[in-house]
């Protein structure tokens, strides 16, 4: 077939008498001239497209382009679709009028030649078999059978929030590294509207902020990750040769350096209420304050073991006393309570690191002791209301405790206790500077808090502890031979 198309201008503009648009027939759309105006109507073009298999003509327009150039330009991607349908013989060609007729529908861009090329090569008999981003992430999702029910929900929300909205539309084969920077363009914008309306000076505006959250760079890279998973599936099921989310620009999102609360950082927070790090760390004397304040409140067993060895709320939680070994002074971590939204239930350690075997100090074992017997008695004041869990930590009725009230009770205690900010998980992080303190290798420490490689230990940690950086300093001068005069001066 030879193609026929053209562009030409209208506009909206009605007959006075008939009410009806005048279209291409409005007076204001060409100067005296003949020159058409730049300034009234916009551009339109007309394609016509290979007949259906009955026969019956596809005659299609569209409108709204702002110059010619842009109506052209749709119209020279069309001609090139169909100049390569014609190379390719009838059946060919009805295929790519089917596919240029379903993305005038849509709206979406049409994909370029090369990759209709490739399609038809590898024997697809409809162009329509690569799905449409949005139609792909539902079905991924929908087969990621072997994936912890956490991370399944956190790439639910990732697709639901802004990847449908964003890029759903989009076929897999036309997504670009643009359309996705434009999803995280939209991400930062967001982040400055909620930060200017939270710092307005109207009551209004803040108001309309609250409960909002400014999306940091962290969980920007766990956008892409999720997408860059999703498309890489794609390439395995040869719908697309090519993984955009790969080549995307963010900030690092980098794990952010553990910082302990100093005097001076104290004063700082009492002053101005902004944490030196998202990551803060109490001092040994401030871990002593809250432990001193938490003393015989109903989890304090659990706050304790997670400031003397480290354990994640999840699994202080769900730790039962099976895998506790007092005569050996021993934990081992095989379990997890795991928060999914609100509801909670049991599971398996973050990951197969997690798992592991921790050994107990004096005190800690004399507190899971004492928590032993607290419970027994709990037990027999329960009488036939008590459910059997097993777990060191239970509600008064022995059924397992839900992560949030142990949070909840964290921050109420740190509060009662007059202590600079953190999170329960930080009080983790204490347990690590801790040992750091104490001289352990980072190796030690690693294994203590079941983190997956020595890096992630290493990055979060190499900031900790002042008087450990000072006698690191002092450890090093004291390496280096210098002649006793000098050390005279010095010392004057």
């Amino acid at each position: 077939m030879t193609f026929k198309g053209s562009t030409f201008k209208r506009c909206t503009c009605t007959d006075p008498g008939t009410r009806k648009q005048l279209g291409t027939q409005c007076p204001k759309l060409k100067r005296g001239n003949g020159m058409w105006s730049s300034n009234h109507g916009t551009w339109s073009f007309q394609a016509e497209l290979p007949k259906r298999p009955d026969g019956t003509r596809r005659t299609r327009r569209r409108h709204g382009f702002a110059s010619q150039t842009a109506a052209q330009d749709q119209l020279d991607q069309i001609a090139d679709l169909l100049t390569l349908g014609e190379r390719r013989g009838e059946a060919a060609l009805a295929t790519i009028g089917d596919l240029i007729d379903d993305r005038l529908r849509t709206g979406e861009p049409f994909p370029t030649p090369e990759a209709v090329g490739k399609q038809l090569d590898a024997g697809n008999a409809s162009l329509d078999a690569i799905p449409t981003v949005g139609h792909w992430l539902t079905s991924w999702i929908a087969t990621r059978k072997k994936i912890r029910e956490g991370t399944r929900l956190s790439y639910q929300r990732h697709i639901t929030n802004w990847l449908l909205p964003h890029l759903g539309h989009y076929r897999l084969d036309t997504l670009t590294v643009e359309h996705i920077s434009r999803m995280f363009d939209a991400m930062a914008e967001r982040n400055d509207t909620i930060t200017a309306a939270k710092s307005s000076d109207d009551p209004e505006v803040r108001k309309s902020a609250h409960g909002m959250r400014v999306m940091g760079a962290a969980t920007m890279q766990r956008y892409r990750a999720t997408l860059r998973a999703a498309l890489n599936a794609a390439i395995r099921a040869q719908k697309i040769t090519f993984n955009p989310a790969s080549y995307v620009e963010l900030p690092s999102g980098r794990r952010p350096k553990a910082l302990v609360w100093t005097p001076d950082r104290v004063e700082r927070w009492q002053r101005t209420g902004q944490k030196p790090s998202r990551v803060m760390v109490w001092t040994p004397e401030q871990i002593g304050r809250f432990l001193d304040q938490a003393e015989g409140h109903p989890y304090y067993a659990l706050f304790h073991v997670i400031a003397y060895r480290g354990l994640r709320r999840g699994e202080a939680c769900g730790l039962p006393w099976w895998n506790i070994d007092l005569a050996s002074r021993s934990i081992t971590i095989s379990t997890a309570i795991v928060q999914l939204g609100w509801r909670a239930e049991f599971g398996e350690p973050k990951s197969e690191a997690s798992g592991r075997v921790i050994a107990l100090d004096e005190a800690t074992t004399l507190v899971l002791r004492r928590q032993k017997k607290h419970q027994h008695e709990l037990r027999v004041a329960a009488g036939t209301d008590w459910v059997e869990h097993e777990l060191v930590c239970t509600e008064r009725d022995g059924s397992p405790l839900h992560p949030a009230k142990l949070t909840d009770a964290f921050h109420s205690i740190a509060d009662a206790a007059e202590l600079p900010p953190v999170r329960l998980h930080d009080l983790r992080h204490g347990a690590a500077t801790l040992m750091i303190a104490a001289g352990a290798d980072l190796k030690i420490v690693q294994e203590l808090l079941g983190h997956s490689s020595i890096a992630v230990t290493a990055d979060t940690y190499a900031h900790v502890l002042p008087e450990l950086a000072r006698d690191t300093a002092e450890a090093v001068a004291a390496i280096v031979p210098r002649d006793q005069r000098h050390n005279r001066r010095h010392t004057a």
